[in-house]
């Protein structure tokens, strides 16, 4: 008898479908012969994010939007850190929108073998799927939260530039970002338990390390090329560039680029490296 995944089972005979070499990439095909499996995990964390509150997804909104305005008093109003001329309102809501899908999706990858543990040794399936579903389905969040930019925007009358162009790129480099360190850490959660314990830490120390508060323009120029590695610096500045028209500062934005594609394709590799010893570590 076929199965729908083409493994052959009968009485007599059981195909037995190993996890690839540790270097093997999984290939997009594989990937696409789960998709309902893909499809059904994505959409059951979206439903249980929400299930019995009485604001549902109202949440992805509330959320970011007590940030904001806590951000907007503290260092808007109180400390007055500088924003380059922009009302802080509108400086600290185009960056904690992405920050926030950022820091969310990370910290529930980095988690996701950990507590989907109950369903790795059942059934074969590409193991890539677990940290790559909290990051798409973060993205629900963040399509929903984006409504609050649109809002600040329509409020300060902003007005669109062709820097729009590029905002589909930054987006790309937005969901890198959790992706790359989320099946690093979901690898390294499996073996070091300590890695769920310092996630808070991490999470702070990257806030911090972003021009999420204050402006990029702060950095000193000689050390402008290293801040430019983090991958987030140049997620929020080109959120910034291509919402509020500003030009894009691609000098310090490919760096982060590259680091972020350098985190998606070691973190990949890691992961099936290690996947062959998942389930027995779990």
């Amino acid at each position: 008898m076929n199965n729908r995944f083409g493994t052959t089972l009968s009485e007599n005979s059981l195909t037995v479908i190993p996890p690839k070499s540790g270097w093997t990439m999984t290939g997009f095909q594989e990937l696409k012969d789960y998709r309902d499996l893909f499809y059904f995990l994505v959409w059951r964390d979206i439903k249980t994010l929400y299930a019995q509150t009485i604001l549902g997804f109202m949440w992805a909104i509330l959320q970011p939007l007590v940030q904001i305005v806590i951000f907007t008093i503290i260092f808007g109003n109180v400390a007055k850190v500088s924003t380059d001329g922009i009302p802080y309102l509108l400086f600290s809501s185009v960056a904690l929108i992405p920050w926030t899908y950022i820091s969310l999706a990370t910290v529930q990858s980095s988690q996701s073998l950990i507590q989907g543990s109950s369903m790795l040794g059942k059934i074969y399936f590409p193991r890539l799927i677990f940290p790559i579903t909290p990051v798409l389905a973060k993205l629900v969040d963040f399509g929903i939260s984006m409504f609050i930019i649109v809002c600040i925007m329509l409020y300060y009358r902003v007005s669109l530039t062709s820097n729009l162009f590029f905002f589909p790129l930054f987006l790309v480099m937005m969901v890198s970002i959790p992706l790359g360190i989320g099946t690093w850490l979901a690898t390294l959660a499996i073996r070091f338990r300590d890695v769920r314990q310092a996630m808070p830490l991490f999470i702070q120390m990257l806030m911090f390390s972003a021009p999420i508060v204050y402006s990029a323009s702060s950095i000193p120029e000689q050390y402008r090329f290293l801040y430019s590695l983090n991958p987030i610096v140049g997620v929020i500045e080109g959120f910034r560039a291509c919402l509020l028209g500003f030009p894009i500062p691609w000098l310090h934005i490919w760096p982060g680029m590259v680091t972020a594609a350098m985190l998606v394709i070691s973190g990949t590799v890691y992961f099936k490296r290690m996947e062959r010893i998942i389930v027995d570590v779990i």
